[in-house]
């Protein structure tokens, strides 16, 4: 085992929020919520060993060594154990700076140190992920893909097999209708996010135009940055706060009344720039309109005028993306939706709200525990006997997409917005 690493002089500020600490009270209630907790039964990988972890090195009680960060790396935070936790424990605002505390202090391994790199250089810049995926784009028109799979190392082509297929037409795009604008007409603007906007941005521009058909006027960012969670969520707060208040910035200028992003995460991270601007004088009141402004798509929808769809049969099942579920508390409007389409039968899947694995880039960063999490939650999907598994997040969308393909199944991963311009045409 390595040395124990250096904590901050001030461990007690450096681990944590600290004094959330001790909102928990031990209970336990957490754990069988917690998918690494259900995978490992080690209790140092359940949120209740977590905070007692978190407190330990707060007080300088241990050091953080490898075996400390490794049980801080493997959580998902997927904040399933807030939906469960009786005492509010803000557990996703103590695993964030319990992450941060370990990017600033704890040596990884090389390999480690370079994925981890990767993603951040990559993943919050569109343009970039454009320029890295345009050669493999070539590469599946030429059907090399099984002869560079071949050579590449392990890892490099499990990230490959998460990657939607790259030439694939884009999804229906939902259709106006004759409905006229509602004379109180709320502005809506949907944040196109960086990794949605590159590989689903069918999701994007659907959301959009089903808020139009619905009677919102749909507005759009001049400029639309990352939404920060992925700096966030992996301990990088400095970037994450830059993000935010470019963002702050274009969603105030856009005078939206509600702020939509297809992807579950990010939502969840907007609505939570009033927290993480809260210090700053300048953005902080922005940050917190900006952050009250957050709605779920589903919930809009629901909202607006009845209108005539045709009939889709097929049967569906729903999977809760964690953070629209845990983050926004959003489960019924997304199955009163599906369940509004005539010959739409929804049929519930066991473990709905456990995490698939994707978790932003953990898939990429946590590759075991992911597919072990993929499978349970394919398994689930396999036993609805559903054509279509419906859901709010690109991320969710692409490991849930993998597994299956893994496995030759028929069943098509859909996004919701994607999925209702579907059962429009």
């Amino acid at each position: 085992m390595a040395a124990p690493s250096l904590i901050p002089s001030n461990p007690v500020r450096g681990v944590s929020d600290y004094d959330l600490l001790f909102d928990c009270v031990h209970c336990g209630l957490c754990a069988e919520a917690c998918p690494t907790y259900i995978v490992t039964r080690c209790e140092m990988d359940s949120p209740r060993g977590r905070i007692y972890l978190m407190k330990s090195l707060a007080e300088g009680r241990i050091g953080l060594d490898d075996d400390a960060a490794r049980h801080l790396d493997l959580c998902l935070g997927c904040r399933g154990c807030e939906t469960a936790c009786p005492s509010g424990v803000h557990y996703g605002r103590l695993i964030e700076g319990a992450r941060s505390l370990v990017e600033q202090h704890h040596r990884r391994s090389f390999v480690d140190r370079f994925k981890r790199r990767a993603i951040g250089a990559i993943f919050p810049y569109p343009h970039r992920l454009r320029m890295l995926l345009a050669p493999l784009k070539l590469v599946d028109r030429l059907g090399l893909k099984p002869a560079l799979r071949a050579v590449l190392p392990r890892m490099i082509h499990d990230w490959l097999d998460l990657l939607p297929p790259l030439e694939r037409d884009l999804r229906p795009l939902a259709k106006g209708t004759n409905i006229a604008p509602r004379t109180d007409a709320s502005a809506v603007v949907v944040h196109r996010g960086c990794v949605a906007r590159v590989l689903a941005n069918s999701e994007n521009l659907n959301s959009e135009r089903l808020l139009d058909a619905a009677g919102y006027r749909v507005v759009q960012l001049e400029s639309t940055s990352c939404c920060g969670a992925l700096d966030l969520h992996s301990g990088n707060g400095s970037r994450s706060r830059d993000f935010a208040r470019a963002n702050v910035r274009a969603l105030k200028n856009s005078g939206a009344d509600a702020i939509v992003s297809a992807a579950s995460g990010c939502s969840v991270a907007i609505a939570e720039y009033g927290d993480l601007l809260k210090d700053e004088p300048e953005f902080a009141e922005d940050a917190r309109a900006v952050s009250s402004k957050v709605r779920d798509l589903s919930s809009l929808l629901l909202d607006a005028p009845a209108r005539p769809k045709r009939e889709f049969r097929c049967r569906v099942t729903y999977h809760d993306a964690c953070h629209l579920v845990h983050g926004l508390g959003v489960r019924e409007a997304p199955r009163k939706l599906l369940a509004s389409i005539p010959g739409v039968t929804i049929v519930e899947m066991t473990e709905s709200e456990l995490c698939c694995g994707s978790a932003g880039s953990y898939n990429l960063t946590e590759p075991a525990m992911a597919r072990e999490l993929a499978r349970r939650k394919a398994d689930n999907i396999v036993a609805t006997g559903a054509d279509y598994v419906v859901l709010a997040n690109p991320g969710c969308e692409f490991q849930i997409a993998a597994e299956l393909r893994r496995r030759g199944s028929q069943i098509k991963v859909v996004h919701l917005a994607d999925f209702l311009a579907m059962a429009s045409q």
